[in-house]
């Protein structure tokens, strides 16, 4: 017997001076900002948006889901290309593609034009987080966990700030406006095609096929929630199927089925998975409490979310230091276990004073870029180099998907959610107020199980390791 040693793949240096990387990381920060922003912005103008248009709340979720459905497909699609595709031509072609949506969505004569326009911003804007968070480890490898902070830092403020901003221009102006805002992305080519270094294309080709099933597959997931049409469901198993045939079948798939072999990979994915489902599902269920319970403007929903996002964005430009300092497993669980505390507190104080409900949210927006920064930093350290792209576009595919099944599973309950008795034992609310906390008590006891599989995964595997080191021996 004998015990093989894998050494990473050697890295290509890119010689990038420290001025223009300055530049670089303020540059994809303000993208990502941008890229986040535009997600959110609509989630505090949802009720607005169902008003206009006379519609229920499976069917108004449609604005973020569908969103975040091709944001999460395309992360995943950005990703593999970053493998084969020079990054600066993917990344020019993505701004394009979200210009093209705002202009195209802020002309929108009816419902179905605003959410085409949403999904043709989503195409673009994916190329934006799949990219920058391959770039740290690509040009930047020995500073990673700090520029993995940033940027999670920033999608914690623009997830923050999305709400306040589009609160701001829905109330003053219309939510159409909310499209014209994310124009400006426009002016940053020029600077991204000069400081982002030449590359040659590499071997591989896309597999176009593999991403059109797999959008496919989960568009109609989307659909059986927000409609309960079995229809629906029996073609996203047949499609999800044919997906899973073809990439243990295709020379080039869009996902490698060898990389979820890896126990420490695949515990990572699915940790992230649901962690952000909880967080994102919490964002989307705030403004509708906000306008339902409360009686809130838009205006006013984005002040209330606003104090959170800040502080979110100033721990977050910590998180990376945090991360290198005591690893991505203890930061991780220290993510998790204020998760656990913001879900719980939100449930236990609906129907408080709206800065109470604040300042418990907040919470929230500390613990995402925590979480997001350690969950990132160990998929970082996990694979090698040449399976990076397409290893972290499975990783934000599995956060994005996320958002969106929670937004519609939400979506739905609310729809049938008139009356009810809370099951948080210090909550005595009944009717709609208890609705609300059931939700963020459902989202409390789904944070303890995931909380109790990342804990037992990791045990599992350190034994293993162990285990393996002492053979070797």
């Amino acid at each position: 017997m004998y015990c093989r040693m894998e050494t990473p793949s050697e890295n290509i240096q890119y010689n990038i001076s420290n001025s223009d990387k300055k530049k670089l990381i303020s540059l994809l920060s303000i993208l990502l900002l941008f890229s986040l922003m535009n997600s959110t912005m609509f989630m505090v103008s949802v009720p607005d948006i169902a008003y206009y248009f006379d519609l229920l709340p499976s069917q108004v979720s449609w604005v973020v889901t569908g969103y975040i459905i091709l944001y999460s497909i395309g992360a995943l699609l950005y990703g593999k290309l970053g493998d084969i595709y020079p990054i600066k031509n993917l990344l020019t072609i993505g701004i394009c593609l979200f210009v093209v949506g705002s202009i195209f969505g802020f002309f929108s004569p009816n419902y179905l034009m605003v959410v085409i326009s949403r999904m043709i911003q989503a195409c673009g804007a994916a190329a934006v987080i799949a990219i920058v968070f391959v770039i740290p480890s690509r040009y930047f490898p020995n500073e990673k966990g700090r520029m993995l902070g940033i940027f999670s830092s920033t999608m914690a403020f623009g997830a923050g700030l999305g709400p306040v901003l589009g609160g701001f221009i829905a109330g003053f102006l219309d939510w159409h406006y909310i499209f014209l805002f994310s124009f400006v992305v426009i002016f940053t080519i020029p600077f991204i095609r000069t400081l982002l270094p030449k590359e040659e294309k590499k071997s591989g080709k896309p597999d176009v096929l593999g991403a059109i099933l797999m959008a496919l597959s989960v568009a109609f997931l989307m659909l059986f929630i927000t409609t309960f049409n079995w229809v629906y469901l029996l073609l996203n198993i047949s499609l999800g199927g044919l997906f899973f045939w073809w990439i243990f079948h295709y020379q080039f798939p869009l996902i490698l089925p060898s990389m979820f072999k890896h126990s420490a990979y695949r515990t990572t994915v699915i940790t992230s998975f649901f962690g952000t489902l909880i967080m994102f599902s919490n964002l989307f269920v705030l403004p509708l409490l906000l306008r339902e319970v409360y009686g809130l403007s838009t205006v006013q929903i984005g002040l209330v979310m606003f104090p959170g996002a800040l502080l979110g964005a100033l721990v977050g430009r910590i998180a990376g230091g945090f991360t290198d300092r005591f690893g991505s497993q203890s930061v991780g669980y220290f993510a998790i276990t204020l998760i656990l505390l913001g879900s719980f507190l939100l449930s236990s104080f609906v129907g408080f004073a709206p800065w109470i409900i604040s300042l418990v949210f907040s919470i929230n927006f500390i613990a995402f870029p925590i979480f997001q920064t350690s969950m990132a930093n160990a998929v970082s350290t996990i694979l090698p180099d040449e399976q990076m792209g397409v290893g972290m576009g499975i990783y934000n595919l599995g956060n994005l998907i996320s958002g969106a099944i929670g937004g519609a599973v939400l979506g739905r309950i609310l729809d049938y959610s008139f009356v009810g008795v809370s099951l948080n034992p210090f909550m005595k609310s009944v009717g709609v107020v208890a609705v609300y906390s059931n939700i963020f008590i459902g989202m409390a006891l789904l944070t303890v199980l995931i909380g109790l599989y990342f804990y037992y995964s990791n045990r599992r595997q350190q034994a293993l390791l162990l285990r393996e080191k002492v053979n070797c021996e």
